[in-house]
């Protein structure tokens, strides 16, 4: 459910500021993941499109950084990822309170229950609690997803400036004409106090989120119950924004905090 399937040069390095030799590293750590845990140099220079003169220079700065780490199969993460991935943890990880009340919502509901925080024109999971059906809605804390489709993003987009709904128009498939719809479906959130989805951004999924406040009762994430469509009759979906309200008031009173919840 992320961008995983995009190819990490091209378009976007054309659309992107910052230093191009460190973005195309990145590019290359990305390529890795649960379902590729090693790629082969040719894989890489297939994926990214860059002379392989250039992907030896960078495998092999990556690697002389233990950030990759070479084998008879390919390349795979690097030792130095384990500092970086402990350090992430403990800064990004919710609190277990936070956790808790997700939790008890999934078991009592049945779906999956998703906490999104927004992060320039996407939205990303930074908590998740799975349904305990064999079909479910599975999103990977860290997975990134488009802020110009779902019921989480029009939660998320509350409080947006119309600039900003402009650049997140501009990176959807329909452009700019789609701000007029962002900026209706976040006052439609707002006045309703929940937002609903179905097949936006996949196809047979329907979701129902609410805002998670801060302190300054500005939306700092989303609070989501997502499954297959067919779960999710009409008379059911007001049951379960009354339920996702509840929960996220209780999240608030905890005083949840989140370094992107805190930027947007």
């Amino acid at each position: 459910m992320s961008d995983r399937g995009t190819r990490p040069g091209g378009d976007r390095e054309q659309q992107s500021t910052g230093v191009r030799s460190v973005r195309r590293a990145f590019d290359i750590l990305n390529l890795l993941d649960e379902d590729r845990p090693v790629i082969s140099l040719r894989e890489i220079t297939d994926a990214t499109g860059l002379a392989k003169t250039t992907v030896l220079r960078l495998v092999q700065t990556l690697e002389e950084s233990g950030l990759l780490w070479s084998n008879h199969s390919g390349y795979t993460a690097g030792p130095a990822l384990w500092r970086w991935a402990y350090l992430a943890r403990s800064q990004w990880e919710v609190p277990r309170e936070t956790r808790k009340v997700m939790r008890d919502l999934a078991d009592r509901l049945g779906e999956t229950v998703n906490l999104f925080v927004a992060r320039d024109v996407h939205r990303v999971c930074v908590a998740h609690e799975e349904s305990p059906h064999p079909l479910r809605h599975v999103v990977d804390v860290g997975d990134e997803q488009p802020l110009w489709a779902g019921a989480s993003s029009k939660v998320l987009l509350r409080d947006a400036s119309e600039s900003r709904l402009r650049r997140i128009a501009l990176s959807s498939p329909q452009g700019e004409a789609l701000t007029g719809q962002l900026l209706g479906w976040a006052a439609e959130a707002a006045e309703r106090g929940y937002a609903v989805s179905t097949s936006e951004w996949d196809e047979g999924l329907t979701a129902v989120a609410v805002p998670v406040t801060g302190g300054t009762g500005r939306v700092v994430a989303s609070l989501s119950l997502s499954g297959p469509s067919h779960r999710f009759p009409y008379e059911a979906v007001e049951r379960f924004a009354t339920e996702l309200a509840e929960a996220a008031r209780l999240i608030c009173e905890q005083g949840f905090d989140h370094p992107l919840g805190s930027t947007g």
